[in-house]
């Protein structure tokens, strides 16, 4: 089985706002198309969520929330054998929030739910996160997490908000999930990071040298409280990651990292519409047997959203 576990698609409400210029390319349309281009079994669709950075107030991101997961839903029945549905949520949204979500997966069958990596300058690591997390292990559904805003303005110039700045902050978004003990707290919960990661697989030797190192780095600030009981590349290994980078030697140290039973391929495509085949044919060159081969390109995924 061939899943791609991310891919976009916005509602036409959201497709209509000016920022957009009348160029969503995150639309039913697009995502059949590049399906079939790449002859998948499975387009897992997700709303990219970066509408939630607008939202003023909590009415307005609930209501951004359910008009997406509605939309999504929508689509998913009509293409059943084509489509699987994200829910978006807000990990420290509140109840209002929490409540959408748990909608989105008891009424309208969506199978995991996307949060961004950040969202007004709150990190899903926050106290006021706890719930959600405790939510989507009761419901025993996986978290994919996916970069929100992260423009600054260096990063205005040459696109590098998007390449540079939002994987960035997926990687911060992520270690500190890591150095907060979500996974002591939650250790059955089901996080996928995006991006590989955002290269928190390059950094993660760092993090260990600045747990380990605690009475000779002092220079380098405190680290407490104390939330982790071990390395954090012992809890590295428990999210998984999907595949969306282009670039194979990264992808390959990911599979290497964290095993083929936790990465999961995926293109962002659409909206990257061009690079779905790019995405695609980058698996071959990243050294996988045929075992790891059928896991990543679909067993994986399959599992974690309950398909057999």
């Amino acid at each position: 089985m061939l899943i791609d576990w991310h891919t976009h698609i916005h509602s036409p409400q959201n497709q209509a706002k000016p920022y957009w210029r009348g160029r969503c390319p995150m639309t039913l349309e697009n995502v059949l198309a590049a399906h079939q281009l790449a002859g998948l079994d499975k387009s897992v669709i997700s709303n990219s969520g970066h509408f939630l950075r607008f939202c003023k107030t909590v009415e307005e991101t609930v209501a951004g929330l359910k008009d997406c997961n509605r939309y999504l839903a929508k689509c998913r029945d009509l293409h059943p054998d084509k489509l699987v549905a994200m829910a978006t949520g807000v990990a420290g949204g509140g109840e209002e929030c929490l409540r959408e979500v748990e909608r989105a997966v008891r009424e309208d069958d969506c199978r995991a739910v996307i949060i961004s990596s950040s969202h007004h300058g709150c990190y899903p690591d926050a106290d006021e996160a706890r719930p959600f997390f405790k939510l989507v292990t009761d419901l025993d559904i996986p978290v994919f997490i996916h970069p929100g805003d992260a423009t600054t303005p260096a990063m205005k110039d040459y696109r590098l908000a998007s390449s540079v700045g939002r994987p960035a902050d997926n990687c911060l978004s992520l270690a500190r999930l890591i150095v907060r003990g979500i996974f002591e707290q939650f250790p059955t919960v089901k996080i996928v990071g995006s991006h590989l990661g955002g290269g928190i697989c390059e950094v993660i030797g760092r993090m260990d040298y600045a747990y380990e190192l605690l009475d000779f780095s002092v220079f380098l600030g405190p680290y407490e409280p104390m939330l982790i009981k071990h390395a954090p590349s012992h809890y590295l290994k428990m999210f998984y990651f999907d595949s969306a980078c282009y670039a194979a030697p990264a992808a390959e140290c990911c599979l290497k990292t964290v095993g083929e039973d936790h990465f999961l391929f995926g293109t962002d495509s659409p909206p990257m519409v061009p690079l779905k085949m790019k995405g695609l044919k980058m698996m071959d060159q990243i050294g996988m047997t045929a075992a790891q081969h059928a896991k990543v390109m679909g067993g994986n995924a399959a599992r974690l959203l309950k398909l057999n």
